[in-house]
């Protein structure tokens, strides 16, 4: 009697998922430079962050009255999203082929799973609903973005409001660098007083691309979304994720396998004779971003980006809050899906976003906190919020 499919599923499917849980976080750039908490054991894990800082005060003279000072915590919501692939197989192909085509698909598989995390983190590319708002937006709405005049020059990277210092001014050192591999050309490109390229010192050995000691990683993996930016430098640490479930997968010979749109059937696997290799994870990321002696507002972030050549088109969010009694107020806590930012002291606090929709929260001391959806698409938007004092 021969082996049949049922009686090899064990060795097969276990073969897969070794491969692929190993493979997976290797294939993603973004997952490799943060920090792993460890695994989840509800969709969402609660982060306690550091909102408020205490206060110190002198007191004057022997009779001086002493202040008061106090300390603030909040949640930062670490929510976990999946994210799937299936990969369809005809029986007959498996078994005419002189190559391991399963040997083939996987590692096709673990690269487009790492493009689909680095894409979500970095640049908000199908950014699940879940998640807060992609690196880029963030590090936009804390003016971390740095003008691509020029190019890749010295001054855009080390200089003064240059990408490195712009992360230090959020009170963190940089420990990682996302760049374009085709970046690389334009750090060949600079040069000395001398005229002599920085990157290159001998073209007889390899070159060690850095930033201020710091390693540059190329991505490969398609995901860098040039369009938008050339080179992100950040406190990676400072970013986490967990899983929620590890990467597991599944053998199917039975079902059927659904266009998600129109629902139509595409493949009956019984009917037809094929297999379909089916991938599932789960993780979610946050930047919690505590508050800290040089950030203590919370409204700058440890990241920052140059430019692409033509900047991504964004669109004004003008948040106006007022109180019951229609008087502006400063100072108030808008928080866009991840990004702060204070009112001014018109109540106005303003965004930069691409076309999206944005979960929004609005709170200060007083009054009584309201949340709000923005959708943005093509054109400057204006949001209204009147807050309740507090009884």
């Amino acid at each position: 009697m021969p082996i049949d499919r049922q009686a090899a599923q064990a060795l097969i499917q276990d073969q897969i998922v070794n491969t692929i849980f190993e493979d997976v976080p290797k294939q993603s750039s973004t997952l490799s430079l943060m920090r792993k908490l460890p695994n989840m054991t509800s969709k969402q894990t609660r982060i306690p962050v550091l909102d408020t800082l205490p206060l110190a005060y002198w007191v004057n003279g022997d009779t001086g009255y002493k202040q008061t000072t106090r300390q603030a915590w909040e949640n930062v919501w670490l929510t976990a999203a999946e994210m799937a692939a299936i990969v369809p197989i005809p029986e007959a192909v498996l078994d005419d082929s002189s190559y391991d085509i399963m040997g083939e698909v996987q590692p096709r598989v673990n690269e487009a799973m790492g493009a689909v995390i680095d894409g979500a983190i970095a640049f908000g590319v199908g950014r699940p609903s879940e998640w807060q708002n992609d690196i880029i937006t963030l590090a936009r709405q804390a003016g971390n973005n740095v003008s691509a005049s020029g190019g890749i020059t010295y001054d855009n990277i080390m200089g003064q409001d240059g990408l490195i210092s712009k992360v230090e001014e959020s009170g963190y050192m940089v420990d990682g660098i996302l760049a374009s591999i085709k970046t690389r050309a334009g750090l060949r490109g600079i040069k000395d007083s001398n005229n002599r390229p920085i990157f290159v010192p001998d073209m007889q050995s390899g070159t060690t691309y850095t930033l201020d000691g710091t390693p540059i990683t190329f991505q490969q993996n398609g995901a860098f979304n040039a369009t938008v930016a050339q080179m992100i430098a950040g406190a990676w640490s400072q970013a986490v994720y967990a899983m929620r479930q590890d990467v597991t997968v599944k053998i199917l010979d039975q079902g059927v396998i659904q266009d998600p749109n129109t629902k139509e059937i595409i493949y009956n696997l019984a009917q037809q004779d094929m297999i379909a290799l089916r991938v599932v994870m789960r993780l979610g990321w946050a930047l919690p971003n505590p508050a800290t002696a040089v950030n203590s507002d919370r409204t700058n972030v440890p990241f920052a980006y140059i430019e692409a050549a033509t900047p991504y088109t964004d669109y004004s969010v003008t948040f106006t809050v007022k109180d019951n009694a229609t008087d502006p107020i400063a100072g108030v806590r808008v928080n866009v899906n991840g990004a702060n930012k204070k009112t001014a002291a018109d109540g106005t606090a303003v965004f930069n976003l691409r076309a999206g929709t944005y979960p929004a929260t609005i709170k200060a001391d007083g009054y009584v906190p309201q949340t709000a959806t923005v959708t943005v698409t093509n054109a400057p938007v204006p949001v209204a919020i009147t807050l309740q004092a507090a009884s």
